[in-house]
């Protein structure tokens, strides 16, 4: 059994009621949970929340909230781990077990729900304890810079004259979802893990929404999107 679980306070700082604001005419939200219900892969869906509006508006949508996030997974310094285990917990104590479960985060509605299956299965058969996203870094990480008081200097001056073709590419989290095996997770309480696999994402496939500026972004790589499905 496979269980969905949706994180989305209601408290969001830097974007004020971020999860449910109007992305091309729908709460943003509402991606992530049509996609995780229209994927078939899932007995559950449910949204993770302190937020009555979020809860109803989920429920409406045609995801689950059978309990509210507690304060203390509310606030600022609850991290995501920690949200996954309360709800992996309370499901125990109504006699609810998933072998599985992908926590996908509610302002990603650039992700197809073919990625999720995809990652998926790479974790059944690669007996990982988490398979996420990711993404390439867009240029050499080995040739970063940082500054010295008022001068500019390179982290790893080794690398100044090398190839960018022959310095390793190097990805980072692409912050969209995370696929884990329950009792594993329960047992080490990690996402990543020294067991875990990664799928990478194309750029247009992922956009972190942190300011006003990442949400145009998002905004701008959707309406593309739409556009090469339409010209296909």
């Amino acid at each position: 059994m496979n269980l969905a679980i949706i994180p989305a306070r209601g408290g969001s700082k830097r974007i004020p009621r971020k999860n449910i604001r109007d992305f091309h005419g729908k709460p943003i939200i509402s991606y992530a949970i049509l996609n995780c219900l229209n994927s078939n892969m899932f007995d559950e869906v449910m949204v993770s929340t302190d937020d009555n509006e979020i809860a109803e508006f989920a429920i409406s949508c045609g995801a689950k909230v059978p309990f509210l996030r507690t304060e203390k997974n509310a606030n600022d310094y609850a991290t995501t781990a920690d949200v996954l285990i309360e709800v992996l917990e309370n499901y125990q104590k109504n006699g609810k077990v998933f072998e599985s479960f992908c926590c996908l985060y509610p302002t990603t509605p650039l992700l197809k729900s073919e990625r999720l299956k995809e990652a998926y299965q790479y974790m059944i058969n690669n007996d990982f304890d988490t398979v996420f996203g990711v993404l390439k870094f867009d240029y050499p990480i080995q040739r970063a810079l940082r500054f010295n008081k008022e001068k500019v200097e390179m982290i790893w001056e080794e690398n100044l004259n090398k190839r960018s073709q022959d310095l390793e590419s190097a990805y980072h989290d692409s912050g969209q979802f995370y696929w884990l095996k329950t009792e594993r997770f329960l047992k080490n309480q990690k996402i990543f893990t020294s067991n875990s696999g990664a799928v990478v994402l194309d750029a247009n496939e992922a956009q972190d929404i942190d300011n006003e500026t990442d949400w145009q972004m998002t905004e701008l790589k959707y309406s593309l999107l739409k556009k090469i499905i339409l010209q296909v």
